[in-house]
């Protein structure tokens, strides 16, 4: 294991020198090579500058100065704590992850972010987009510059999917850009004008239902990634439930008025006088008759205090002509059913059903006959 670092230790000296010569990929390659020989907070570091600037003066500087501290009390070359340096020291990566962040990096459009053509459609931009949000979410990528290439990749997607963002950006995106805007954002052109409006965590989640666990939160803005305790995460999280709940409960205050107003309305609206059949649960179980077609009906008790005549003259007819339009349902119904089986009986050649059909009384087609009767005779 000692040769091994030794070894590491020779790399990271070649790397070093390559990265002062201004010759960045012979530098990135013996820093993963040093990485696989034998981890050190030392390469992550000189990694990360590597990947974190665009000019070869700045790579000087930052290099040397993480190069030092990393080696000794492990700030970093910002004078900050250095925590995510350490933090990114412990997860391991491949080299391939790292190609492709490079490959994310030197895209110039969003069309070549996401690895489609102009004339791709929805379904192909969701295909690639959960394809390449996989791969590069920081809590499954390490390689240095994954935060930057996934919140790439959800800009992307969010300005393609959507038409207007995706028919502005046909006409005026996909530049090259600008050497001020170049080195603010890491060597990553995000096409000023054309920022998604939301967040790449929120973007995966709508898609996924949720984030890689994690023991750290990443927190996006259009610079650099910032890491915040998982407690800040959790408040957060908490406060946007929060407004989400409130939100909901205004959305549905239409719909709960309509159900308390439907309650009370049964509840201020009195039963009918009357019903054609016997109902001991509203008292109406007093049997009457209609003076002019004999139809019985019920009531309650209080009945005769409560109406007089002119009234119970208007509930009498109103009887009459409920007991009517149930009788000619019922009528219709019952020579429906005799229809269907003679028609089976006569299909299946069935003497059973023909049977049936004929013997049926049809006892609401009789009443309904015999109250026709009764109005021709009136």
């Amino acid at each position: 294991m000692d040769g091994n670092r030794d070894e590491a230790e020779k790399c990271i000296s070649i790397a070093t020198r390559a990265f002062e010569a201004g010759e960045k990929d012979k530098a990135l390659k013996f820093l993963i090579k040093a990485e696989k020989l034998y981890p050190t907070p030392r390469a992550k570091a000189l990694l990360e500058a590597l990947m974190r600037n665009g000019s070869s003066a700045g790579n000087r500087a930052h290099c040397r100065r993480a190069a030092g501290h990393a080696g000794t009390t492990g700030v970093n070359s910002e004078g900050g704590n250095g925590e995510s340096v350490a933090h990114e020291a412990t997860k391991g990566f491949s080299q391939d992850q790292v190609e492709g962040v490079q490959r994310i990096k030197r895209c110039k459009d969003y069309y070549e972010v996401l690895g489609v053509n102009k004339e791709a459609n929805d379904d192909e931009l969701k295909k690639a987009y959960r394809k390449l949000a996989l791969k590069f979410h920081p809590d499954k990528n390490h390689a240095p510059g994954a935060t930057e290439a996934f919140k790439k990749i959800g800009n992307a997607y969010a300005v393609l999917s959507s038409p207007d963002k995706r028919q502005q950006y046909d006409l005026t995106g996909g530049e090259e850009p600008s050497s001020q805007s170049h080195s603010q954002r890491g060597g990553f052109d995000f096409h000023r004008g054309f920022e998604a409006d939301i967040t790449p965590e929120d973007l995966f989640n709508m898609f996924f239902g949720g984030s890689f666990p994690s023991s750290s939160t990443h927190s996006f803005t259009n610079g650099r990634t910032s890491y915040s305790h998982q407690t800040d995460y959790r408040q957060e999280r908490t406060e946007e439930r929060g407004d989400g709940g409130f939100s909901m409960f205004i959305q549905l205050m239409p719909i709960v008025v309509l159900i308390v107003v439907s309650i009370l309305s049964q509840m201020m609206v009195s039963p009918p006088p009357y019903s054609l059949y016997s109902r001991p649960s509203t008292g109406q179980t007093v049997k009457r008759q209609t003076q002019n077609l004999r139809v019985d009906y019920y009531v309650t008790q209080d009945f005769k205090s409560e109406f007089k005549y002119s009234a119970v003259q208007q509930i009498e007819k109103n009887v009459e002509e409920d007991y009517v339009t149930n009788v000619r349902n019922n009528c219709w119904k019952e020579r429906q059913t005799k229809t269907d089986l003679l028609y089976a009986a006569k299909v299946y050649r069935d003497d059973r059903m023909r049977r049936k059909a004929e013997l049926m009384t049809m006892d609401n087609c009789k009443e309904l006959d015999r109250l026709n009767n009764l109005f021709r005779g009136g």
